[in-house]
């Protein structure tokens, strides 16, 4: 090796150790006695000085601003459980934003939040959130996912507003994380919070521009810590009783079933867990909200909701999808619809983060349409990810996904890698190559693959992507809009803050393009489309969003315009009680039909609110609309109206009620659902709800319509279940 490169690998390794070092460190005291998760903080254990943090650094919306609400924060740990009290002082505690809600809606108050990396590999952080009345709110952050909030950890947390502002304690068992143990286990740790009247978040240390919490953690150094053996065991048992209509006077018979399951979750070391499940309950208790379906080139995603499916499936996640790309996620799990049993297989090896999942779906979807051909026949899925870290949050990964189901396969194998070269810069690249054939015929072959580079500073966002999708490309597990096309798009903003610090209203303005072009394969034709806009962001979580574009797109070898004429959006918290939203549109659509398409315009907007008038009760309203006309003669073609309504009362963090309604008037559907819900800890839940679904019947004259809404909406089915599921950890 010549000498200047050996030189240079010195200063390297010696830059990267100086780094390092700069993160801060704090060595954590053993408790003697436990303390009492309670929110009072008058335990021997909290007796101790805070840790000496320093000054906490805005990063959302504003960056680099000073927090002048001051928050400390002790840990102490033992053999079970670590511990962390925050003390997070207000000098307005009058205008503290707190409501006893379900998990993960708490956003909009006020709340104190952790990012641990257990593991200390850069890769995977537990993100635990707490408002000042102890809800709690959770999230699993990967480097290629960021925050996925659909999996539930056990923890306790306790909140309580006092004359100074709020204090949370928080008990985390070892077991609910995943570590190393050994006589000097190190820990990755950062601390966020959220003053609600302003909208604006903080975080110690810092997160400057470009970057997230691996880059920025600091370490929590504990002595002497193992993890217990983590063994759980998951028992479920569903009742259903539902009844269709046969005709508009009489009702099929009742049909009751009962459904028994369990699934299990084993340590095979203090890094790997192993889960399984046999039989599970997969029956949805919260149901999708209605969405426009008319007239949609692409596909309506809906999320997961599956506890199996949720839990750490950000691990399976890969570089570049999400966001306005066209693979939103390499592993939808929704395309499991009727799993009979599952296997996930999860941990970390060093600099190693691996995932395995198995499960045989017994009610497939029929891709190409082979009717008899595959009835009874299970479909089998078997998903590996790995991703080896590059420090801090840069690493390089592969996936490889197969499904098997009556003679036909699916096979897909890639890799994808992320590096930041610097903090302001990222790069991140993806490569895909599908497989697919029948045992009766030949196999297809095709690739997909993404390239993106951003650049972020305080001042300047720049974000670039370009893809190709092969015409034959397919992935079972994934969720993406189309195949056949190769597109690159580009978004860049500069950042304004009218006036640094204090109360005044408006904290930032940042005008942004977004440009897309490409060619479509399939639709034989190019597209191109040019967004420009602003964005204000104000105090009381506000923000306005305008923004006019104009480009083409192609659909069966014909050039339409697109765009929007006007786009507005914007969303405030008006009162501590109350939060709204609206959108207008004015733009330039397809009417996407298969034989004649037209170019059209259309008219769609929404409006919604949140009303929490108490600590208990909270009505969400979310009405969107859209109108088409064909531009050539004006005609109206369609009209839809969606309603979505939410109503909720929270006795306490345990037990709620809540009641669903919503309306299609593009499908003459109106559902209604009431759940009531006790909830002992994340797995231990009782469920028992009745749901009833009405469509609009034109029947013959003189036909007898019993039990209808105005405007002829009748029953067509109507249903009660009874769901209960008790988690033993050993």
């Amino acid at each position: 090796m010549r000498p200047t490169l050996t030189a240079v690998l010195i200063i390297l390794c010696a830059a990267i150790a100086l780094h390092a070092e700069e993160r801060p460190a704090f060595h954590i005291a053993r408790a003697t006695d436990p303390p009492k998760v309670d929110g009072i903080l008058n335990d021997e254990a909290w007796n101790r000085e805070p840790l000496p943090l320093g000054e906490w650094v805005s990063y959302n919306p504003l960056r680099g601003g000073r927090a002048d609400q001051r928050t400390e924060v002790r840990i102490a740990y033992d053999d079970r459980n670590i511990y962390f009290a925050f003390h997070c002082f207000d000098t307005e505690p009058a205008k503290i934003r707190t409501t006893i809600s379900r998990r993960d809606t708490a956003f909009n108050d006020d709340w104190i939040a952790m990012s641990l990396d257990s593991a200390g590999t850069g890769q995977t952080a537990y993100h635990l959130f707490v408002n000042p009345s102890g809800v709690q709110m959770d999230a699993l952050n990967t480097s290629a996912s960021g925050e996925q909030f659909e999996a539930d950890l056990l923890w306790d947390s306790v909140g309580r507003v006092t004359d100074d502002g709020y204090v949370v304690e928080i008990r985390l068992p070892l077991q609910t994380i995943r570590f190393s143990g050994g006589d000097q286990v190190r820990m990755g740790i950062l601390f966020f919070r959220k003053i609600s009247r302003t909208g604006v978040s903080y975080s110690w240390p810092e997160i400057p521009p470009g970057e997230w919490v691996f880059e920025n953690h600091a370490h929590l150094i504990f002595d002497n810590l193992k993890q217990p053996q983590l063994i759980e065991v998951l028992p479920s048992i569903t009742y259903g009783i539902s009844q269709t209509r046969a005709v508009p006077d009489r009702w099929n018979p009742v049909v009751s079933k009962a459904d028994v399951g369990v699934s299990a979750k084993y340590g095979i070391t203090s890094n790997i867990t192993l889960d399984a499940t046999i039989n599970p309950d997969f029956s949805q208790v919260e149901s999708d909200a209605f969405q426009v379906q008319v007239n949609q080139r692409f596909p309506i995603f809906y999320s997961e909701k599956r506890p199996f499916f949720m839990e750490g499936m950000g691990l399976f996640n890969i570089a570049g999808t999400g966001g306005d790309g066209n693979m939103r996620t390499a592993v939808h799990t929704r395309r499991i619809i009727n799993p009979f049993w599952g296997t996930k297989l999860t941990g970390t090896a060093g600099k190693m983060t691996f995932g395995l999942l198995n499960a045989s779906d017994q009610t497939p979807e029929d891709i190409g349409n082979r009717g008899d051909m595959i009835g009874g026949r299970d479909k089998l899925f078997t998903i590996s990810r790995a991703t080896y870290s590059l420090g801090k949050s840069d690493y390089a990964g592969v996936i490889v996904a197969d499904t098997e189901h009556a003679g036909r396969h699916n096979r897909v194998e890639g890799g994808d890698v992320s590096i930041k070269f610097s903090p302001p810069q990222q790069l991140s690249a993806t490569f895909l190559a599908s497989q697919t054939g029948f045992a009766s015929a030949g196999n297809t072959h095709a690739i997909g693959s993404q390239l993106s580079y951003s650049y972020n500073t305080r001042r300047f966002g720049w974000a670039n992507q370009v893809e190709h999708y092969g015409r034959d490309f397919q992935m079972d597990t994934a969720f993406y809009n189309r195949t056949g096309f190769t597109s690159g798009w580009s978004f860049g903003e500069i950042n304004f803050y009218p006036k640094e610090g204090g109360d005044f209203w408006l904290k930032r303005v940042h005008p942004f393009y977004w440009t897309k072009w490409g060619h479509d394969q399939v639709q034989n034709g190019s597209e191109d489309l040019l967004n420009l806009g602003i964005r204000f962001h104000f105090t009381r979580q506000g923000f306005l969003n305008m923004n006019s574009s104009q480009g083409h797109e192609a659909w069966i070898g014909r050039r339409f315009r697109t765009g929007a004429v006007i786009n507005l959006s914007g969303s405030t918290q008006i009162f501590r009680w109350l939060s709204i939203n609206g959108s207008f549109i004015r733009s330039r659509d397809i009417y996407y039909d298969a034989a004649n398409p037209f170019q059209g315009k259309s008219t769609s907007g929404g409006f919604g609110f949140s009303l929490q008038p108490n600590l208990h009760f909270q009505q969400n309203l979310n009405y969107s609309g859209v109108g088409f006309d064909r531009e050539s003669s004006g005609e109206r073609i369609y009209t839809v109206h969606i309603v979505n309504t939410e109503t909720t009362y929270q006795f306490d963090k345990h037990f709620r009620l809540r009641l669903l309604e919503q309306f299609d008037s593009s499908q003459h559907r109106l559902l209604t659902d009431f759940l009531a819900m006790y909830e002992v800890v994340p797995g231990t839940v009782f469920h028992a709800g009745y749901g009833s679904l009405y469509e609009k019947q034109t029947p013959q004259p003189g036909s007898l319509v019993p039990n209808t809404f105005g405007g002829g909406y009748m029953t067509v089915s109507r249903g009660l279940f009874f769901k209960a599921s008790y988690l033993h950890r050993f």
